[in-house]
Order: C-alpha cells, then structure tokens, then sequence
C-alpha cells in the first residue's frame, strides 16, 4: 500500500462527508467498492473498428448504489497518497474486463495514470503481471498521461512511457495543446496517440487559431504516424469538420456518454 505517512495536497481528507476518510478508502478498494465506466471513441476515418479503443474511468459506490463522480474521491485519494493503490485496481480491473469480453467488444482499452505512479515501476510491474496472469496481448491497453505531468514531471512521463511500451502497451497523452502546442513531449514520451484538449476543439467552428493548432497536430500526427483524436466533442455537427480536417478519432458527450463497462463499451443503440 501507499506510505500513509506523509498526506500530500491541500484538499480537505473530508470532502466527500466520510468521518473515516482513510478507511473508506481502503474499504473501497479491498471489497471493490469502485465500479469501472468507459467512454467509447468514435473512428472517423472509414477503417478498421468503428469504437477502436475506449477510455476506462472510474466511479466509487455510496449508499443507495449512487456513484460518486470522481471530483469528489479522487482528491482523497490523492491527499492520503493513495492514487497508485487506485491506479492499480483500475488496471487490474480493466485487465479482468478485456480477458472475459466477449468477441466483438471494443478492441482497446485507456486506463488513466495518476501522477503519483510516474515515479517508479509498480503500476508497470503491477499491469505487466495482470497481462500475463490472464493472457491479454498488452496492446489492448493504453496508458494515458496528462499533457501537464509531461511538462511537470518530463524525466519521469518519459520513463514511464518508454517502460509502458517496453511491455508492449500502448501510450496516449491527454489534454494535448492545452497551454500551447509544443511537440517536444511527442519526441520525448513517442505516444501512440494524443488527445487534442477541448479547449482547442470546442472552439474549432468559431476559431481560426483552433483551426490552426488543430492542423497542425494533425500534420505531425501524419508525419510521425501518432494518432489524433479529438476530446470533448460534444456538438455531432463538429464531427464532420473533424473529418474534413483528417482528425482520426473522436471522443465526447456528443459521441458517447460514459457508461458502466459492463455494457461493452459501445453507445446504446
């Protein structure tokens, strides 16, 4: 487990009502308190898969089976230093979930990395075992690091990213372009994919300057073979502009909501 000793952060160990934060939080991951949701992500261009690949989200179970989102566990989490305990329980939850899907399910799957686990090797070793324990081709799960550790923490995404793909998994940055478009994280962590920020795309019908971001991650994105995929696309109308613009996959409320992954992962019909 996570040393206890040294809470980190200034959220308040109180802030989803529990009188014994720490305990519930161990609670929740010893007896699977926590349920996996996953948001499909659409192909746009006519190959392959149309779902290809799905980002793994989690919520936890309070009384009455209401879910609480993850604003409001996840800062506890971080606080008691805990995040790596839950990162693993998503990958190895995941893991389970791939192994037992039935055919057809979507191909892949995204499970988050919280910062706290870019520094050393037990989420890596932790996933590596969980693939080979129940026979999942790593490539079927990505590693998904935010654009803002790959700024904050370059040395250790790097690291990470290149042991992540050392095991044969994927890796995806996330919330690409949100400050600037800076392509030295591209060259460092060599993702698979890219997540394009929504401040970029929602603002792609009335912006010339997020047009232009856009196309440029998109050129490099075929000059180096990463794939784009656009986040927070939440008007359908912005699909076909995406398109026209050689995006290659999208994700969003107007694509998908997110669902418990029990449903297989694709939008209701």
């Amino acid at each position: 487990m996570a040393d206890m000793d040294q809470p980190v952060g200034d959220a308040d160990p109180g802030l989803a009502g529990w009188e014994h934060p720490l305990a519930r939080l161990r609670r929740a991951l010893d007896e699977d308190e926590l349920q996996l949701y996953c948001q499909p992500i659409l192909a746009l261009q006519a190959q392959g898969a149309q779902f290809p690949l799905a980002e793994v989200l989690v919520r936890l179970r309070e009384e009455e089976q209401s879910m609480l989102p993850p604003g409001e566990f996840l800062p506890v989490f971080e606080h008691y230093r805990m995040l790596p305990d839950l990162d693993c329980w998503v990958a190895r939850k995941t893991v389970e979930w791939i192994a037992q899907a039935r055919p057809g399910s979507i191909p892949a799957y995204s499970i988050n990395v919280s910062s706290q686990s870019l520094e050393g090797a037990r989420l890596l070793d932790f996933t590596a075992g969980a693939l080979a324990k129940h026979g999942v081709r790593p490539e079927r799960l990505c590693l998904e690091i935010d654009e803002s550790d790959t700024l904050e923490r370059a040395g250790a995404a790097a690291r990470f990213a290149h042991a992540a793909r050392a095991i044969g998994c994927k890796v995806v940055i996330d919330g690409f372009a949100r400050r600037s478009v800076s392509f030295a994280a591209l060259k460092a962590l060599q993702p698979d994919f890219v997540k394009v920020d929504g401040a970029v795309i929602r603002n792609i019908p009335a912006s010339p300057v997020a047009r232009l971001k856009l196309q440029a991650i998109v050129r490099v994105g075929a000059v180096t073979g990463i794939g784009i995929i656009a986040e927070c696309v939440e008007d359908p109308g912005v699909i076909a502009t995406l398109r026209q613009m050689a995006v290659g996959h999208a994700q969003g409320f107007g694509i998908a909501i997110p669902q418990p992954i029990e449903a297989g992962g694709f939008p209701p019909r």
